[in-house]
């Protein structure tokens, strides 16, 4: 908490934000960053009961601010949910049955619960609690798709560019997905299209025993681990005398 307001603060700048994992530890963080007004990029949500929890944080931070007098307006926040890795693990677990019910599901669980978020999203925004600090100049925290590139090359490089597109959200790109939009890609508001299948999605994985909430633990924990181990090696290598 101290090293990210120190951060934010050296930065002072509107379009800087300090990213925070989303796990239990990192979720008081979230709420104590936005009730000092500092942009904050939620990352590593995987499943829609963490993403509950950090819209809960933000709301609590923004009325922190509102109590104490100060503007909620100008602090800005993303809710990063990460797309391609949840159908990675749960293409794998499908594959492993390999019967004619879980091949059908394959490269469908991402979408799912993207479009699952985005209705939680559309639920907070137009609640009376959230439309108390709008009416204050507050901003809401947008859910941001990463991790968009397709990782199993038998799937459409646009596939979670095109069926995520939708208001109020922000996609992170890598460069060659954003040439492979730019030449191909139509436009078109997508992220609402047919609900029932999505929450459909969620209940034939569930009887096929892949639990998303559980698998998004997982990559939670994952998740984690890759940004630790790259932490660890700078601070090593930091820690080295100059040659």
């Amino acid at each position: 908490m101290a090293g990210a307001q120190r951060l934010g603060r050296a930065l002072d700048r509107p379009n800087a934000m300090i990213k925070v994992p989303a796990t239990a530890a990192g979720l008081p963080a979230i709420r104590d960053l936005v009730a000092a007004g500092i942009n904050v990029n939620v990352t590593l949500i995987f499943g829609l009961s963490r993403y509950r929890e950090v819209v809960e944080m933000f709301l609590q931070g923004l009325e922190h601010r509102a109590r104490q007098g100060l503007p909620v307006g100008g602090v800005a926040s993303v809710a990063s949910f990460f797309i391609s890795r949840i159908d990675t693990l749960v293409d794998a677990r499908l594959d492993a049955m390999g019967t004619p019910a879980a091949r059908a599901l394959r490269g469908r669980a991402a979408i799912a619960s993207a479009r699952l978020a985005y209705q939680c999203f559309k639920e907070w925004t137009a609640g009376e609690r959230w439309q108390r600090l709008a009416a204050q100049g507050a901003s809401a925290q947008r859910l941001l798709w990463a991790s968009t590139s397709t990782k199993d090359p038998a799937y459409d490089a646009l596939l979670y560019v095109e069926e995520l597109a939708g208001p109020s959200t922000v996609n992170t790109l890598p460069r060659a997905t954003l040439e492979a939009y730019r030449q191909g890609g139509r436009p078109e508001v997508r992220i609402e299209h047919d609900l029932p299948a999505a929450q459909g999605c969620v209940s034939e994985l569930a009887a096929l025993g892949i639990d998303l909430e559980q698998a998004a633990v997982q990559l939670e924990r994952e998740g984690v681990q890759k940004f630790v181990e790259p932490f660890e090696r700078l601070i090593a290598l930091l820690g080295e005398p100059p040659r």
